[in-house]
């Protein structure tokens, strides 16, 4: 009977141990699971850092390029209103060459 009753223990400490065993094995897999997930995301997360970075440095380039163009374009402003101001004095001396040739032939 009492040999009986240890077998009932050591059967049910065999069962324990193997459910144990199972869990263990369960959470193992469960991590690596998860790691490889985490994994996968900080994949994503760099890539998307990277284009991050890219966008930063277009829209940098494209900052640049716009300071640029503006600049260009103040310097032909100046040029056209040079140009404007040397036509009008043009004209102004040509109307008053007319007027007096006007006047001389009369």
């Amino acid at each position: 009977m009492i040999s009986g009753g240890i077998e009932v223990k050591v059967s049910r400490l065999e069962s324990i141990v193997e459910q144990i065993g199972e869990a263990v094995l369960t959470t193992t897999e469960t991590i690596e699971s998860l790691a490889e997930r985490l994994d996968y995301l900080s994949l994503q997360v760099e890539a998307q850092g990277r284009q991050l970075q890219q966008q930063g440095n277009q829209i940098f380039a494209l900052c640049d390029t716009l300071q640029n163009l503006a600049q260009s374009q103040d310097y032909t402003v100046q040029k056209l209103t040079q140009l404007t101001q040397t036509l009008d004095r043009l004209t102004s001396l040509m109307q008053r060459l007319d007027k007096e040739g006007v006047n001389s032939k009369y």
